[in-house]
Formats: C-alpha cells, structure tokens, sequence
C-alpha cells in the first residue's frame, strides 16, 4: 500500500512541468487536408531552439486563397502560437493545456476563434479544430490533415 503511494506523493510535492515546444513535436512535419473545395496544407519544422515555425496554404483551383505564417516559442513558462493570416492582424493565442499529443492554444479578445487545438490521430494525421463564437454564436471547425511528402524533401 505504501508503495502505491509515492507516486501520487511525489506528483503533489514536485512542481508541475512546464510545458516546452518539443512536446509539440508530434506536430512536426508536412499535412495536407484535400475536399471538393480545395487543398490546405500546413507545414511545421522540428522543434528547435525553444521555437516551431509554421506555414498554412489554402488552394482551390491555381488560385492561392488564403495563407499563414505560425511561431510557437516558449516565453515566460508559456507556450505561445503567433499566426499572422493573410488580409487579417496577427495575433497570439496561449497554451491552456499540453497533454500527451494534444495542445489547446486561447486568446479569450481574439474575435475569432478563440481556440485552436491541435492533436495526433490514428492514422499519421493530425486533427486540428479552431473554436470560438461569432455575434454571440459558437462557431467552430475541424480539419483532419494526413502526413504528406515534405516538398523539395
């Protein structure tokens, strides 16, 4: 009995962990997300000097229709997402929660979304899900990218 309880001891007596960009790596990598509509693809390099940086690419038909730059870097004990979409002011969204291969990223001021989570899948795919409301709606989406071939890699 004695011994089942260390863990749970030392778990309240240790301070939490911090959460660092390299637990973000299962993030790492090139998806694609194909539909009728278009093409997006999403691309992260490794973690690397406390920093992940990231590119988003919308496509339908040969017309480019949307794109984004990311960052994720750790600062102050946070991780912070940094996305500058095309056509709209960047902005910066704060780890809530890292747990396992899941991340959820919040700016409660940002006017939409407000959340953007990312999690690995079964399948070498990586679930993305951007949540928030719209004049008082709750609005929300899910992209689900398969691991693609990097370019020129």
């Amino acid at each position: 009995m004695t011994a089942m309880l260390w863990p749970a001891l030392l778990a309240l007596l240790l301070p939490a962990q911090e959460p660092a960009v390299r637990d973000l790596a299962f993030m790492s990598g090139c998806w694609e997300r194909r539909t009728a509509s278009g093409t997006v693809e999403e691309q992260w390099m490794a973690p690397r000097g406390a920093t992940m940086l990231g590119m988003s690419r919308t496509v339908r038909g040969q017309a480019t229709v949307a794109y984004e730059s990311l960052r994720i870097e750790a600062r102050d004990g946070a991780l912070l997402y940094h996305a500058a979409p095309s056509g709209q002011a960047p902005a910066t969204f704060r780890a809530g929660q890292v747990a396992g291969e899941t991340v959820a990223f919040e700016n409660p001021e940002h006017d939409f979304p407000q959340r953007i989570l990312y999690r690995a899948a079964p399948g070498d795919s990586l679930h993305a899900r951007i949540e928030g409301t719209v004049n008082g709606q709750a609005r929300s989406a899910d992209f689900r990218y398969g691991r693609v071939a990097c370019p020129g890699g």
